[in-house]
């Protein structure tokens, strides 16, 4: 029998701060600390912008973790965004028996978030050690590269931040030319995040602790948009 798919425009009322988080990957701890460290409280909206259990070594706390925060907060609503549609199976079944009626799953690519999320919704959006994606002709893939970056401009406040952590210094590179070609301003970037002041309230995750420990250096960037008249300086950590 053949299946159907509904697709829905969510719309968020105004006044409430969207939190966008991508890249869990079934790490608990990492998703709590993410949360701590921006103050989640119960009048935000949490977004799971894709990867939130595969790979990892908590997938189904995780996501029992996203449900249990759902269960306990009724008037806010969470979605999470994949691409693989056996990860949100697991999802599905899980809110079917809890009888949820306020989380989401949309099975899209990330480049059509703008399909779903209205003109400045979200003030934030986390990119952590996402696939560097080396060969030139895939270069578009990047989260960094100029197609996605347009896609963030329309859903991201006019205020919001894009934070970018990765140990692929190729892909940092990269970022760094790109993402003012976009028309972004990177506000600060430093190529050894854990000796720079921009390690302060750091949250590591999974991969940055694995890759950390075997003396990989980690890179991450700030980046806002461009201001209109004005020009400011950049930070830049060593």
């Amino acid at each position: 029998m053949p299946r159907t798919a509904t697709v829905k425009r969510l719309t968020f009322p105004e006044g409430r701060r969207v939190l966008a988080i991508s890249d869990i990957h079934g790490n608990l701890p990492f998703l709590k600390g993410v949360l701590a460290a921006a103050h989640y409280g119960p009048d935000d909206i949490l977004v799971l912008v894709g990867d939130l259990v595969e790979k990892g070594p908590d997938s189904l706390t995780t996501l029992r973790f996203i449900m249990e925060l759902a269960q306990k907060n009724p008037h806010i609503n969470y979605i999470g965004i994949e691409r693989y549609s056996s990860v949100l199976l697991r999802g599905l079944q899980k809110r079917a028996g809890l009888e949820l009626d306020n989380i989401y799953f949309l099975c899209i690519d990330a480049k059509a978030m703008a399909d779903y999320f209205a003109p400045g919704e979200v003030n934030r959006i986390y990119l952590n050690f996402s696939d560097p994606w080396p060969k030139d002709r895939h270069a578009r893939r990047r989260l960094t590269s100029p197609d996605f970056m347009a896609v963030y401009d329309q859903i991201l406040a006019r205020d919001g931040v894009i934070e970018f952590k990765t140990d692929n210094r190729g892909l940092f590179d990269y970022s760094l030319e790109a993402i003012p070609q976009a028309g972004w301003q990177i506000k600060a970037h430093t190529f050894d995040l854990h000796h720079s002041p921009m390690n302060e309230g750091n949250v590591m995750t999974e991969y940055e602790e694995k890759f950390s420990s075997m003396g990989n250096p980690i890179c991450k960037l700030i980046a806002m948009r461009e201001p209109k008249e004005t020009t400011e300086n950049v930070t830049v950590h060593p």
